[in-house]
């Protein structure tokens, strides 16, 4: 089979799809027939050497790629909630890669597809959908008529998280460009505000959540410290990148008995896929895909998410839908 892998660090030209093995599946995993894979700002982390807490788990040669859908292929003998020839979305095994013709990985790591959307549409959704959901709904435990902020809204993790909180009846505010306010309020936003020429600290007030899914690879403090001033009494932050909150800004929690939260942490993976699959039937969530690139062009594709201007996902097509 053929895979993208790199065998250095370094720019998009380090990727290249090479002939490799095909993994064979353990007891509690599956192997897929991998039809699309997402792009992620994860993905060209790793390809230009990883940052402080990734270096030491990278080891060349390497595959890239958080996650895919596809059609299942084997399963293992353990494995009782999936057949062969199912369709399935989910992540691989961590560090795995998903820019590949197959791919192994936990069972539990993957759900069934929505049956409303095709394999690009599916394979835009799982890593950013994770995020989204455990942070907005479990971790915030979004309720209606809820005040919610989301800073980054119109991109792959802030436009689900948007939608998400809509789905569970908020009132919710982005902060995202001009460019992207009539996109925003489309997808129910029901105020959005340009970060370029308005400060939202002298906007709003009274604010439930604040749900920082800025597009970034660090730690923007300065975002949380005016983020507090809006949160209400009781309310909470919560994070989706970066290190632990500083001394200050935790203090400033403290004064309004605010919490802060990290999403991503300690989920169940198909739990939440298999309530996403829901939803997006339902039609209260849809996939938003930025453009889909044929696997051969994935370096076009790292270099158009590092522009950091995508709106929604970048898909790379492994192989077409018949």
């Amino acid at each position: 089979m053929k895979a993208i892998r790199i065998e250095e660090f370094g720019g998009p030209e380090v990727m290249k799809i090479v002939e490799v093995e095909r993994p064979v599946p353990a007891a509690d995993e599956i192997l897929v027939k991998v039809y699309a894979a997402s792009v992620n700002p994860a993905d060209y982390i790793v390809r230009q050497g990883g940052n402080e807490g990734l270096k030491p788990l990278l080891k060349l040669p390497l595959g890239l790629g958080l996650d895919a859908a596809g059609i299942i292929e084997e399963v293992g003998s353990k494995v009782i909630e999936f057949k062969k020839g199912d369709r399935v979305y989910g992540v691989p095994n961590y560090l795995d890669g998903s820019y590949t013709q197959y791919l192994a990985a936990k069972s539990n790591q993957f759900g069934l597809m929505p049956g409303t959307l095709n394999f690009n549409e599916a394979g835009s959704l799982p890593a950013c959908a994770r995020m989204a959901y455990n942070g907005m709904v479990q971790k915030a435990k979004v309720q209606p008529g809820q005040r919610v902020l989301i800073h980054g809204a119109a991109g792959g993790i802030g436009n689900l998280a948007l939608q998400f909180a809509k789905a569970y009846g908020a009132y919710v505010i982005g902060t995202a460009s001009a460019h992207n306010a009539e996109f925003l309020k489309e997808l129910g936003a029901d105020e959005v505000i340009d970060y370029n020429t308005q400060n939202f600290e002298e906007i709003l007030r009274d604010i439930d959540v604040v749900f920082n899914a800025t597009h970034t690879t660090t730690v923007d403090e300065a975002l949380r410290l005016r983020s507090v001033k809006v949160l209400k009494e009781g309310g909470i932050f919560v994070c989706t990148h970066g290190g632990w909150p500083s001394e200050e800004f935790k203090e400033l929690l403290a004064r309004k008995n605010a919490t802060v939260s990290m999403a991503g942490v300690d989920i169940n993976h198909q739990q939440i896929f298999n309530e996403v699959a829901k939803l997006v039937d339902a039609g209260k969530v849809k996939a938003v895909i930025s453009k889909v690139y044929p696997w051969e062009q994935a370096a076009d594709a790292h270099r158009d998410i590092e522009t950091k201007h995508a709106r929604g996902k970048i898909v790379l097509e492994i192989r077409q839908e018949k």
